[in-house]
């Protein structure tokens, strides 16, 4: 099923068909700030398997976490220390993703995450409010691996076809470039990707930050 979300009416009854394709197991396509995502239930291990078989992704490759609120990382991190509160309040939503290590407590099975889980909260809110109905969701990028992240709808079905059961139309994506991604694991934080959040931003809330090796903290795609 195929929803275009720039109509009210169909916005609301996508929401309602993805919440109840999510809660079945199913996948859903939808948009965010950056690229389109594939998404399914985080504490679905059934689900995640089916999102990694739809991309062509083994256990190795584990979803990154997409939530509907800054609070929900208390629930997911082990840890979330003042200067990464401060930082995610600022910059959340938005495209920034942070790779942390988990709340030992949590029962889900993302791949082979070895206890760490990386955690994003999308600028977009007709995908906030299917967050907030549902609940964090494993969301990677609406693609096959190897192919190009879908930047329109249309791209993310001729990828996916019929593996995904609804398709939440929002239009071309705005960002268009892959979120960057903050470790936070290590005594030292080290951006992993960079991308639109960039270096001199992440020094305002902690100076010992480091660039992605050898690209001197410059934002690529």
């Amino acid at each position: 099923m195929r929803f275009d979300c720039s109509d009210d009416a169909q916005l609301q009854a996508g929401l309602d068909a993805a919440q109840e394709a999510l809660a079945d197991g199913r996948l859903a396509v939808v948009p965010t700030d950056t690229v389109y995502g594939l998404a399914a239930d985080a504490f679905s291990p059934e689900a995640v398997q089916r999102l990694l078989d739809a991309k062509g992704r083994t256990r190795q490759m584990p979803p990154p976490v997409l939530i509907g609120a800054a609070g929900t990382l208390d629930a997911l991190l082990e840890e979330v220390p003042s200067w990464l509160r401060a930082l995610t309040e600022e910059l959340w939503p938005g495209p920034l993703t942070v790779l942390a290590r988990q709340q030992p407590s949590l029962v889900w099975d993302l791949g082979e995450t070895h206890q760490t889980v990386a955690v994003r909260m999308p600028d977009d809110a007709r995908t906030l409010a299917l967050l907030r109905q549902s609940g964090p969701l494993a969301v990677s990028s609406a693609n096959r691996t190897g192919e190009p992240a879908a930047t329109t709808v249309d791209d993310a079905e001729r990828m996916l076809g019929e593996s995904v059961a609804v398709y939440l139309d929002g239009g071309p994506s705005l960002g268009g470039v892959a979120s960057t991604i903050l470790d936070v694991t290590g005594a030292v934080p080290r951006v992993l990707r960079a991308g639109p959040v960039d270096l001199a931003t992440l020094h305002r809330f902690n100076n010992t930050v480091e660039p992605v090796p050898g690209d001197g903290g410059t934002p690529g795609a």
